[in-house]
């Protein structure tokens, strides 16, 4: 069978016809499945609703009533009958509840990995590599220049600073789902266990992430009588934050950012940015190539990010490549203005 007739693109994202389903679309959809709860990902309006349990609570949390009509909530390696295909949702290391989705065919096997990283993450359950003839991946890091540090070694950075600037709150920008609570659970890793001040943007989703038993510790809102008051310590907020009033409750302060972007130092000088964080939620270059490789594909579909040097990697190793060119999957490493959606 051809891989374009178990899964087509069209203009609401990608269409699978034998399930009559569609893949994190960017329009309201009478089926969809949700890979991850990431704005660019999971949209309000759909009918039914296929994701991990996580997800499902993820959406409901920030779409409210609108977030679907009914959610079908699945466990990793739970396989499901949708029309003629067998869907089974695997963990994609992206963030919490994020997930691969296996499509099989009559004997044609697809993964759509939706945005993913293959890094240790406290908060979620790890990347599987999953063997198929079509692997759709992301993008986002696709370049050579991109080789992420070990995620501990950026953490260090942060501490390291606090230790030697006690007299100075330090601000972390960090995306409100995935990231932010990413960096608190690899703060009380490294044996931190003093309080965290938080932006009111991060705070219910922290208390789900809790609900889902990932153990952040002390958190306490950052309110402006708890910058004065409370002795300097971490203060995490949405990235745009750190340019706004809400930053200036806590005076002379360290300001950070945690993303993979920082990487590129345009963009720390451009976000006044004075303790860059390189830590990301996608996969980096070696990690995007030891990924396909891993999955054993024939043929590789990208839907979004840096296609043309993976499509060049993919060829010079006789792998069959090509760019979907799907418009509206910009999340909050390639978007960062919108971070704090």
């Amino acid at each position: 069978m051809r891989p374009q007739d178990l899964l087509v693109l069209c203009p609401e994202g990608l269409h699978c016809p034998p399930g009559d389903f569609f893949i994190d679309p960017l329009r309201p959809a009478a089926r969809a499945l949700i890979t991850h709860g990431h704005s660019d990902h999971a949209r309000a309006g759909h009918g039914d609703v296929m994701s991990t349990h996580a997800t499902a609570a993820i959406m409901r949390t920030r779409l409210g009533e609108n977030a679907a009509a009914r959610f079908h909530a699945l466990n990793y390696g739970e396989t499901i009958r949708v029309g003629e295909v067998d869907v089974t949702l695997l963990p994609a290391g992206h963030i919490l509840g994020s997930a691969q989705a296996l499509l099989e065919w009559r004997g044609l096997r697809i993964v759509v990995s939706g945005d993913y990283k293959r890094d240790a993450d406290p908060t979620c359950a790890a990347f599987e590599p999953v063997r198929c003839h079509v692997f759709v991946t992301e993008a986002t890091f696709g370049l050579p220049v991109f080789r992420h540090p070990p995620p501990r070694d950026e953490i260090d950075k942060l501490r390291g600073s606090m230790r030697r600037f006690p007299e100075r709150w330090h601000i972390v920008g960090a995306y409100a789902l995935g990231k932010a609570q990413r960096v608190i659970a690899e703060m009380r890793a490294a044996g931190d266990d003093r309080p965290i001040h938080l932006h009111g943007a991060a705070m219910k989703l922290c208390e789900l992430y809790e609900s889902f038993g990932v153990r952040l510790g002390a958190l306490t809102p950052a309110s402006a009588g708890a910058a004065k008051l409370a002795p300097p310590g971490l203060a995490i907020c949405p990235p745009s934050a750190l340019q706004d009033r809400w930053s200036q409750k806590f005076g002379d302060s360290v300001r950070g950012m945690a993303s993979g972007w920082m990487q590129v130092k345009g963009n720390v000088r451009q976000r006044g940015v004075e303790l860059p964080l390189i830590l990301s939620d996608h996969a980096d270059w070696d990690d995007l190539q030891a990924t396909i490789l891993d999955t054993g594909a024939e043929e590789i579909w990208i839907t979004h990010g840096q296609e043309d040097a993976l499509m060049r990697w993919c060829e010079l190793r006789g792998i069959a490549a090509r760019p979907l060119n799907l418009v509206g999957y910009e999340g909050e490493e390639e978007a960062m203005e919108a971070a704090d959606a």
